[in-house]
C-alpha cells in the first residue's frame, strides 16, 4: 500500500462519519502533491473504499504589478507624493517621469486626474497637486487585505465594484480550484485488500480460491463492438482493376510466388546476363536457398542457344551463357517473371497453342533509392495478348480500351526500348487535376527472341503493357507522398477513412457533361 493511500485511510480511520473536508487543504498539511492524492483517491473509490465529492473553491491572487503596491504603494499616491514634494511650481512630465519612473508616471498621472487629486497648468503645462490631505491609499490596502486573507475566504474581504476595478487594472485575478470531499464508502477499510479479476489454476490447486475475494462480473454487459475489416485504398483500386480486366476478358495468372530464379526473371525474355538490371545494386539476391533446383531443361537449352548463337533473325548476344548466374535466386523485379511461365505453358500445353489473355497485379521488389515517389517494393499492373498475327494497332487498342475504363481518354505513345520487346512504348495520359502529361505506363510486342525457344507458332505474336499500381491511387486518392499510401508511416485512419473507389469511364464522363 502506497504512502498517499495509507494517509488518506488513516484519516477516515477516526469513526464512521469521518471525512476529509478538503483534498487540498489535506496534500498542503501532510506535504502530498494533491494530484497523486486525486488518482488514489479515484483508485479506492472504484473499490467502493472511498466516496468522493467534487468542490470548488474560488480565491483572487495577487501579480506582479499588484505585489510592487503592497511593498511601495500605488502609482497615482506616488505621483501624488511626487507633486506634493514640488510644491506650488508642479512638474512637467519629463520632471515626473524622472522622479516615479515612466510606468509608474504614465498609470498613476491618469489616476489622479480622475480623482481630481491633480491639475494641468494651462499655461505652463505642468502638474500640480491639488489634494495634499486626507488621500488614503485604497488600492494598497485592498491589496494587502487580499493577501493577508485564508487563501480560499479572500473573496470575501472587498465588495465586488473594488474587485472589478482591480481586474481592470490586471493587479488580481481570480482563480477555481477543483478539490474533493472525501469520506468512507461501503467497503472501507484501514488497509486495502486487492481483488482478484481472474481464478487461475494456481488458486484451484491449492484453495486459496476460498478466501480470496473476487471483483464483480457482470455477465449482462456487452463487449465492445468490434469493427469489421477496412480494405487499404490500393486494395480497392486493385477491386477497380480486375473488375475493369475480366470485363475485357483477360484471365488473372498465379502470382503468389515472390522468389523467382535469374532465369525466368531476367533470361528467359531474352535480357543479357550484363545488363545492369542484374546487378545486385538494382535486385534483391536470395542469400538462402542461394540458388533454385531446376529449371525445365530442353527450355534452357534452347534459351542459352538463343543468347549465345541466335535464331529467328537475330544474332544473340554472342556472350557465354552461365548457368550459374540463371539459377540466382532473386525477390522477382517484375510479374513479366510469371508472363513467361504462362506464355511456356501456353506453348507446351496438350493440344498445342490456344489464343490467351492474361493479366496480373502483384508485388515486385527493386533496390531503389526511396524517395516521396519511390519505394523498395510496388505493386506492377500487367496485361498481355498472345493471338495470331498481332500487330502494334492490337496493342494500342488494347491500351486505348483499358484506359478508357479508368475514365483516361486522352493518351499518347512515346517510342522506348526494352530488352524483350521491340516495337516498344512509353504511355502517357493527361492528368486533369496537374494539367499535364504524365508517364502512366509502358508497354511492347515481345520479341521473337524470347518467344521462339518457347515453342510458340512463328506466326503467334504478344503484346504486353504494365504499369504501377500506386500511381493511379495516389491521383484518385490526392497522396502526394508515396511513403504516406504504402508502408510502416501509413496513417491507419486513413485505410479506414478512404472512400470507395470507383473510376467513372469514358461514357459516364461524358454523359455528366451533357
Amino acid at each position: 500500500m502506497s504512502d498517499i493511500e495509507s494517509a488518506i485511510l488513516s484519516a477516515l480511520s477516526s469513526g464512521p462519519d469521518a471525512t476529509i473536508p478538503d483534498s487540498f487543504a489535506f496534500a498542503t498539511t501532510s506535504s502530498l502533491d494533491h494530484n497523486s492524492i486525486v488518482g488514489t483517491c479515484k483508485s479506492l473509490e472504484a473499490d467502493a473504499y472511498v466516496s468522493v465529492a467534487e468542490r470548488s473553491t474560488q480565491f483572487y491572487v495577487l501579480g506582479k504589478e499588484a505585489e510592487s503596491i503592497v511593498q511601495n504603494g500605488s502609482q497615482e499616491i506616488l505621483v501624488l507624493n511626487a507633486l506634493i514634494a514640488a510644491g506650488e511650481d508642479g512638474l512637467s512630465m519629463p520632471e515626473l517621469q524622472s522622479a516615479v519612473g515612466k510606468d509608474v508616471c504614465k498609470i498613476g498621472m491618469g489616476n489622479c486626474l480622475k480623482n481630481k487629486w491633480a491639475k494641468k497648468d494651462k499655461a505652463s503645462g505642468k502638474l500640480i497637486a491639488v489634494a495634499t490631505e486626507g488621500i488614503k491609499d485604497d488600492v494598497k490596502e485592498q491589496l494587502i487585505a487580499l493577501k493577508s486573507a485564508p487563501e480560499g475566504e479572500n473573496t470575501k474581504v472587498i465588495d465586488d465594484k473594488a474587485a472589478a476595478a482591480l481586474k481592470r487594472r490586471k493587479l488580481i485575478s481570480l482563480i477555481t480550484r477543483k478539490s474533493y470531499t472525501i469520506s468512507r464508502g461501503q467497503e472501507y477499510a484501514p488497509q486495502r485488500v486487492k481483488k482478484a479479476a481472474d481464478l487461475t489454476k494456481e488458486m484451484l490447486e491449492s484453495g486459496k480460491w476460498k478466501d480470496t475475494t473476487f471483483k464483480e462480473y457482470n455477465f449482462q454487459t456487452l463487449g465492445n463492438s468490434v469493427g469489421g475489416g477496412y480494405l487499404h485504398p490500393l486494395m480497392k483500386v486493385r477491386a477497380e482493376f480486375r473488375k475493369i480486366l475480366m470485363e475485357m476478358g483477360f484471365e488473372e495468372m498465379p502470382t503468389n510466388k515472390w522468389v523467382e530464379s535469374s532465369f525466368w526473371n531476367f533470361d528467359s525474355l531474352f535480357q543479357p546476363q550484363s545488363h545492369p538490371a542484374r546487378d545486385a545494386h538494382d535486385t534483391f539476391f536470395i542469400k538462402e536457398p542461394a540458388a533454385t533446383i531446376s529449371v525445365p531443361e530442353e527450355y534452357y537449352e534452347r534459351v542459352k542457344t538463343m543468347h549465345e548463337k541466335g535464331g529467328s533473325g537475330s544474332i544473340g548476344y554472342r556472350t557465354e551463357f552461365k548457368r550459374e548466374e540463371a539459377m540466382k535466386n532473386l525477390l522477382r523485379t517484375h510479374t513479366t517473371a510469371v508472363s513467361s511461365q504462362m506464355l511456356y505453358k501456353l506453348a507446351n500445353q496438350p493440344g498445342g497453342f490456344k489464343p490467351a489473355k492474361y493479366y496480373s497485379i502483384d508485388r515486385v521488389f527493386r533496390n531503389e533509392s526511396m524517395d516521396a515517389t519511390h519505394l523498395c517494393e510496388f505493386h506492377q499492373v500487367e496485361g498481355l495478348v498472345a493471338d495470331y498475327n498481332l500487330s502494334l494497332g492490337d496493342l494500342i487498342g488494347t491500351i486505348e480500351t483499358f484506359f478508357r475504363g479508368i475514365g483516361i481518354t486522352q493518351l499518347r505513345f512515346k517510342p522506348a526500348f526494352n530488352p524483350y520487346t521491340e516495337p516498344s512504348m512509353e504511355v502517357f495520359g493527361y492528368h486533369p487535376d496537374l494539367k499535364k502529361w504524365t508517364e502512366i505506363g509502358n508497354s511492347g510486342m515481345f520479341r521473337p527472341e524470347m518467344l521462339a525457344p518457347m515453342g510458340l507458332p512463328k506466326d503467334v505474336r504478344v503484346i504486353a503493357w504494365g504499369l504501377s499500381l500506386e500511381r493511379p491511387t495516389m491521383i484518385k486518392y490526392r497522396i502526394d507522398n508515396i511513403r504516406n499510401l504504402f508502408g510502416h508511416k501509413v496513417d491507419m485512419g486513413m485505410t479506414k477513412n478512404a472512400p470507395i473507389c470507383r473510376f467513372e469511364t469514358a461514357e459516364e464522363e461524358e454523359e455528366e457533361k451533357v
